[in-house]
Parts: C-alpha cells; structure tokens; sequence
C-alpha cells in the first residue's frame, strides 16, 4: 500500500510541467548515465525533472561527507537522491527510516525526501535485478544458481535471488571470506529447506556445471575490465546466464553464454529496472521500462561510437 506521501506526490508529479528536483551522490560520477535516463523519462510524463550529480571527487568531499549533502537537498525541495559507490553503507546512518529491504542488505541506493521532510532510505538494486531476470529470462529455475562476485550488486542479487526462492545458492568470490559472508547474510531470507554456501575462485570450475544458472556481478567484461571471468568451456551444460555489466550491453560473457546455447540477460535490465523504481518513488509516476531500456541502449551505443572516434 502507498503511503499519503506517495499519493500525494503521484497527484503532482503528475501534472503537466511539474518541477521535480532529484540527483546522484557518489565519487566519479560523471559518466554515471541515470540523468539522461531520469530527465527523459520524466519528459515522457510531462514532468520538469532535473537529476543533478554530486560528485564527491569534483566537490572534495570524502565519502562520510554524503550525510552533509542531504539536509541542504531537503531544504531544496528534492523528491529524493540516488546513492552510489562509495556511500550506499554511510548514508544509513543520516536517514530518519530504512525500508525492510534496504535493512536487509545493509545498503541504500535511493533516498526519498517526503513531504514531512522525512529521509527514507531505499534499496532498488534488488528489484532491479529481480525484474530485468523477470522480464529477460521468464521461466528460468531456480534449484542451484551460481553467483559470481560478492561485492555490493552480488549482494543485491543475493537478495533478489533468496526472495525469488532459489533453492541453493553458491556464491564465489575472489575472497573466499566476503562470498562466505554474503552466504550468511542473505541465509535468513531464504525459503525453508534452501541454503546458501560461500566459495573461493577456484571453486567455480566444480560448481558451474550443472547449475541451473550464473549470476555474474563482477567488473569483468566493463569496458576498462575486457575479458571474459570464466573459462567459456564451463558454459556446455547451458545455465541461463544474468550479468550486470551494461556497459558494453553485449559483453564477452554474453556472447560466450549464446555461443553456448544459454538463455542471457544483459546488465541493462537491471540498470533500467532500478531506475524505473527509483523514478517510481521520487514521483510517484509509473515508468515505461521498454522505453528506458530503448534510451539505455541508444545512449550506451553513443558512448562507444564516441570512444571509437576518439
């Protein structure tokens, strides 16, 4: 059930010409994509959105510094801030409520500013991923998934996974430590009779085979990180494959997976997933995430043409 503030800012928002106000806290954000993705989709809606970046690099700032930069966006009327690397963990600390979910994780990706000038603390990396596997790979099972990479969105798509009722999840990281960490964490979320194990690297070449699928969410396959985070042999017995790097769209592990014979799921869904939340809750409007995945692509095919000529 919404909330009055919610409803309250679906009835303005709304409205043709609205001014709403949002933006991005985190370090090295320039090339961060979500404002092109929030100002046209809100366009879309007939809204004046703005979404402003708050780069701690370009400000000087260090990452403790994220609490400061809310009280003065409250005062300006924001609907609310995304958060992203490094902060996701600090900013818990300087808002007034943390959704279950966000709890759950112990990260925030979306702050919204309520109407009471109230701070609640949001994650939607979870449904992100969750919808983009939805709507990428409908039908997929789920008895024993892979998950490649520990850090913050394996964390999201630990979650995700628990709450979509997998019945063994195998998480390998490069520290052994962190993926059996994660396993804990995201161990009282399961279903009943499921469980999850932690692994080191090395690991992957005994588990991957006959899993029902691999989540990849490490850097792996990024533009500055080309290459492929596995040997592409381990994909013969054809899991469905999700990553999360998006940018390029088609990285070597997608092209290995299809190769392959696997189902795949590019990192855009998830990108555009959480935004559309995102914009869902600093708005209230709903989004069209077909358009913002055609907009994702669009401007992700403009970046490398770019990169080409230079």
């Amino acid at each position: 059930m919404r909330s009055s503030n919610e409803t309250r800012r679906e009835t303005d928002a709304t409205a043709t010409g609205t001014r709403v106000r949002t933006g991005l806290i985190g370090a090295g954000i320039g090339p961060s994509l979500s404002p092109a993705l929030h100002e046209r989709e809100g366009a879309a809606h007939g809204l004046d959105l703005t979404y402003t970046r708050f780069d701690l690099d370009v400000l000087g700032l260090g990452p403790d510094a994220v609490g400061d930069l809310l009280p003065p966006a409250r005062a300006q009327g924001y609907a609310g801030l995304n958060v992203t690397h490094p902060c996701k963990q600090r900013v818990i600390g300087h808002l007034d409520v943390l959704a279950p979910d966000a709890a759950a994780i112990g990260a925030v990706n979306t702050v919204v500013i309520g109407a009471d000038g109230a701070l609640t603390g949001h994650n939607t990396d979870w449904t992100g991923f969750r919808d983009g596997w939805r709507a990428g790979l409908p039908g997929a099972t789920t008895g024993r998934v892979v998950l490649l990479g520990a850090g913050g969105a394996g964390a999201a798509a630990a979650y995700a996974m628990a709450r979509e009722g997998v019945g063994v999840l195998q998480i390998v990281d490069v520290d052994g430590a962190r993926a059996a960490a994660l396993a804990a964490s995201v161990t009282p979320h399961l279903s009943p009779g499921a469980h999850a194990t932690g692994h080191p690297l090395p690991a992957l070449s005994a588990l991957l085979p006959g899993a029902d699928g691999l989540v990849h969410a490490t850097p792996t396959g990024m533009a500055e990180h080309p290459g492929l985070p596995l040997d592409p042999a381990l994909l013969a017995t054809r899991p469905w494959v999700a990553e999360i790097v998006y940018r390029p769209l088609d990285t070597a592990l997608l092209a290995a997976a299809r190769a392959a014979g696997c189902r795949t799921v590019d990192g855009g869904a998830m990108v555009v997933h959480q935004a559309a939340e995102a914009f869902r809750l600093f708005t209230g409007a709903t989004p069209d995430p077909a358009r913002m995945l055609a907009h994702l692509a669009e401007l992700v095919t403009a970046e490398q043409a770019a990169a080409r000529v230079a």
